[in-house]
């Protein structure tokens, strides 16, 4: 392993300037992304700003009913916040299927949000990858791409985005806090994950020296009928195949408001925005979800081996849906 210097911030002003003392710097919380990618020779960092003793781990309430979640705070602490667990299920649920025990006591929030793509022709550190190498070419377009994504793809990158918390984050609308030398930004979550298209090295819209210091949910009364249904290979620790966040409200058996987010199918975090406008206005049933499904669906693309993603998703929308309509626990 190549040198690397440390340095420990005490606030988020001193994070900062810490950061900007190298080009090449990277915050670390839990480390449980950035240690992988420096060991794998990935990252490119050199210097590393420990920030876990900065005031960043509350989950607070927000004046319109929404939360506030600290970028330190601990993925297995907020899962188990009540306010979470009753305002906003899906992301409860999205946060326990994210990673292992071990793993949900150290992962931070902001970390989570900004770890890298598990795409083996990245971390592998040989293959041709765009993100890894901008020009080199993407390897997974013809190679071994079961896991790949099916939706906002593009000729230079297939790759996933991994977490299962952005796909809950974005079907509530969630948005990004970061401080950097620049001050305060505010980024909605679903431009904090832009789609690959011909720079699928640019994975966020973070600056050097950025840092991610909360997330705010907004108050969202639908959140407390909301679920997250996950398919993937194993029981345990895994990724997802498959990943949905689904609410829904309904009034006289028509729908009024519907919530849908995908994961493991796209090369973000998805909005599922087709099948919501499908829905709204029609018959909550199940014949309607199946349409609404197919909707979203109808523009993938598929590769070699991953084509099952297709009939999958579809049938893990109608699923999550029906839970939801149901009021049951997946």
């Amino acid at each position: 392993m190549r040198p690397l210097t440390y340095s420990r911030a005490a606030t988020v002003d001193d994070a900062i300037a810490l950061a900007a003392t190298s080009s090449a710097s990277a915050f670390l919380a839990g480390g449980t992304t950035e240690v992988d990618l420096i060991r794998a020779g990935v990252s490119g960092t050199d210097h590393l700003v420990d920030i876990n003793d900065l005031p960043l781990t509350d989950v607070a309430d927000r004046s319109d009913g929404g939360l506030r979640i600290g970028a330190l705070a601990r993925m297995n602490d907020v899962a188990r916040t009540p306010a979470v667990v009753q305002r906003y299920p899906a992301i409860s649920r999205a946060l326990l299927l994210g990673a292992s025990e071990q793993l949900r006591n150290m992962a931070s929030i902001g970390g989570n949000l900004r770890q890298r793509t598990r795409c083996a022709y990245l971390r592998d550190g040989v293959s041709p990858c765009n993100k890894r190498e901008p020009g080199a070419g993407c390897a997974a377009l013809e190679g071994l791409n079961r896991g790949h994504a099916i939706l906002g793809t593009s000729e230079h990158c297939i790759a996933t985005h991994p977490s299962d918390l952005a796909v809950a984050l974005v079907a509530f609308d969630a948005v990004i806090q970061t401080a950097g030398p620049d001050g305060e930004r505010a980024i909605l979550i679903d431009d904090f994950f832009p789609l690959p298209g011909a720079t699928p090295e640019v994975e966020h819209p973070i600056a050097p020296g950025e840092l991610i210091v909360g997330v705010e949910v907004p108050g969202a009364p639908i959140g407390r009928c909301s679920v997250y249904v996950k398919y993937r290979d194993r029981q345990s620790y895994e990724f997802a195949l498959v990943s949905v966040a689904a609410a829904l409200e309904t009034d006289d058996g028509i729908v009024t408001d519907v919530r849908l987010a995908l994961g493991g199918v796209a090369t973000k975090p998805w909005r599922a925005r087709r099948a919501e406008a499908a829905l709204v206005g029609g018959p909550a049933d199940e014949s309607a979800f199946r349409r609404a499904a197919a909707t979203e669906l109808a523009g993938a693309d598929a590769r070699r081996h991953n084509a099952f993603k297709v009939e999958l998703a579809r049938r893990a929308i109608v699923r999550a849906l029906r839970h939801v309509l149901e009021g049951t626990r997946p």
